[in-house]
């Protein structure tokens, strides 16, 4: 610069030179001569200005590009003895009217420039070989050094600057390496911190290098790590699961072919002890269980369909009269509740159809169709309290039921529900004894008390009876708080052990979850109690704090405590 500020007035000589270079006309010979061009151009300060950034945008606008203005001028004047065709049609007319040859109408037509022409003039650059200063409003500005360039070009430098960088001492000294062989990268966040910084910003220390690096590497090994664990915990899923479906296929074949031809003689042994307690085979499951409670009650199939169209009868009536019956109205509620996640037992079920075929495809969307074992629980449900008027139909059932129907035939289910439900301990349950029923929560608090005894103190401190989460379990053999492949585990040692295992079960699920219990009020005990949570592995883990809990109070089996504690009905 020449010492002045930007924004000082331009000098005479300057505004000389910028209205010279403006205002070229000749009023004699009609244009600008070289002679001029060569006394404006002499004027101009070679010194380029100092371009402050961010006034790229402005310098475009309000720059006059005199090289652009002279190309014109000169096109316009006769250089060599000829002229040159003008772009300015109103100076080109004017010279050539002041020579007398006036422009012909059609030849100003041709030349006048469009509107696209006018836009993509302005959008053009400049030369490339513009060496000359150029002009703003307050100042001189620099000309453009920096000519477009090829992709490839700016591509080859980029790389060239990053082999220069992986070459460069403090990176041997840090001993990065490239991310390229990296095998794991956890994801582009963490890698960012092995970025170099931007140009402007200061550049990183080899400390901070370092430490960066460290920090990258245990980012990798701990991602490293965590799939490993995950990957081995898949493998060991899957591993557990092969060798049950292969023991699962083995029981079925001894189940099938070796303890069920023999039962009378097998069923007590140890084999069949054993393979009862890791659990009946899905295939066989129905056949022990019709086997295991047994038909005291001597129930055929004959009487079955007695007691159904009694049933049927009765809901004939009760539909055609206004109230209706209050036990079949509670039965088709309580089917309604019987496990919505099967989606089977419920009256309707929205399924959406689509006409796939034909031209008529207007009945296309949701119809309501009943569960495929609706009716056959309601049969079996309404067939027993024709059956049983003296017990009727209580609240719980349907899960029993239900169960039992998902595993055996129709008839088998409604034998094995009949007898089930006549034994001691579902009886007085079922039937409401209070006497029997409080003989049972006495005999259950003298284990927990025994066996669970921090538990057993929290209870008694809340004021948490048995009969406030007891009742549900009994009522439905497990069916609602447990997932139900866990519930089929109880009830096949249940249907081998007999009642005693329902309480056993239920010390076993406390044990299970006696950590989460102790950090409970009561309101939050009695919602847990009520569902319990899905956990994985929870039927292994749940019969490995049952096998822990031994029914014995001070050499006292169940049957002598409950004895004791004023239950006067023998268990069968």
């Amino acid at each position: 610069m020449d010492g002045r500020p930007r924004d000082a007035p331009p000098r005479p000589g300057d505004e000389g030179v910028a209205l010279h270079s403006q205002e070229s006309d000749d009023p004699v010979g009609g244009g600008a001569t070289a002679g001029h061009l060569e006394a404006a151009a002499s004027k101009v300060d070679p010194r380029p200005a100092a371009v402050t950034p961010g006034a790229d945008t402005q310098d475009r606008e309000l720059t006059c590009d005199p090289l652009e203005v002279s190309s014109d001028v000169n096109a316009s004047s006769p250089v060599g003895g000829r002229s040159l065709p003008s772009r300015n049609t109103f100076e080109s007319g004017r010279s050539r009217g002041t020579v007398g040859q006036p422009a012909p109408d059609a030849e100003l037509q041709s030349r006048r420039p469009g509107i696209v022409d006018y836009f993509s003039s302005r959008k053009q650059p400049p030369p490339a070989g513009n060496s000359v200063a150029g002009w703003k409003l307050f100042g001189k500005v620099p000309p453009k050094q920096s000519p477009s360039r090829h992709a490839r070009v700016v591509q080859q430098d980029y790389e060239a600057r990053q082999v220069a960088a992986r070459c460069s001492p403090t990176h041997h000294a840090t001993g990065q390496q490239s991310r390229k062989k990296v095998d794991l990268e956890p994801s582009s966040t963490t890698a960012l911190i092995l970025e170099n910084r931007p140009p402007n910003l200061p550049a990183k220390s080899a400390a901070e290098t370092q430490r960066h690096q460290r920090e990258y590497e245990e980012m990798v090994a701990a991602a490293k790590r965590r799939q490993l664990r995950d990957a081995q915990r898949r493998q060991q899923q899957d591993e557990q699961r092969r060798r049950q479906e292969e023991g699962v296929s083995s029981a079925a074949l001894v189940w099938d072919q070796i303890i069920l031809p023999q039962w009378d003689a097998m069923k007590w042994s140890c084999c069949a002890q054993d393979l009862w307690w890791a659990g009946l085979p899905p295939s066989i499951r129905g056949r022990v269980w019709s086997l295991a409670i047994g038909n005291e009650l001597n129930v055929t199939a004959e009487l079955y369909h007695i007691f159904l169209s009694r049933a049927q009868e009765n809901w004939s009536a009760s539909q055609s009269q206004a109230g209706g019956d209050s036990g079949l109205a509670l039965i088709a509620q309580d089917i309604s509740r019987t496990f919505p996640p099967l989606c089977v037992f419920q009256k309707v079920s929205r399924v959406h159809m689509r006409l796939t075929s034909g031209s008529d495809r207007s009945n296309s969307g949701f119809y309501f169709v009943d569960g495929p074992y609706h009716l056959l629980l309601q049969s079996i449900l309404g067939a027993y309290v024709c059956f049983r008027p003296d017990v009727g139909y209580v609240q719980g059932m349907s899960s029993v039921a239900a169960v039992l129907l998902l595993n055996t035939e129709e008839v088998a289910a409604f034998i094995g529900f009949s007898n089930l439900i006549n034994r001691p301990c579902q009886l007085a349950f079922y039937r409401g004894d209070h006497q029997l029923m409080l003989g049972y929560f006495k005999a259950f608090q003298v284990f927990l008390e025994e066996l669970l005894p921090r538990l057993f103190l929290h209870f008694q401190s809340l004021g948490l009876t048995p009969d406030l989460y007891l009742m549900d379990w009994i009522l439905t053999l497990y069916s609602k708080p447990l997932p139900l492949d866990v519930a089929c585990r109880v009830w096949d040692v249940f249907f081998r052990d007999g009642e005693e295992f329902l309480f056993r079960t239920a010390l076993g699920i406390l044990r299970l979850h006696r950590d989460v219990l102790l950090h409970m009020d009561l309101v939050s005990i009695a919602q847990f109690l009520a569902r319990l949570p899905e956990e994985e592995q929870l039927s292994d883990r749940l019969f490995s704090c049952i096998s822990a809990t031994p029914m014995l109070s001070r050499n006292r089996t169940w049957n002598q405590v409950l004895t004791s504690c004023g239950a006067k009905r023998s268990v069968s």
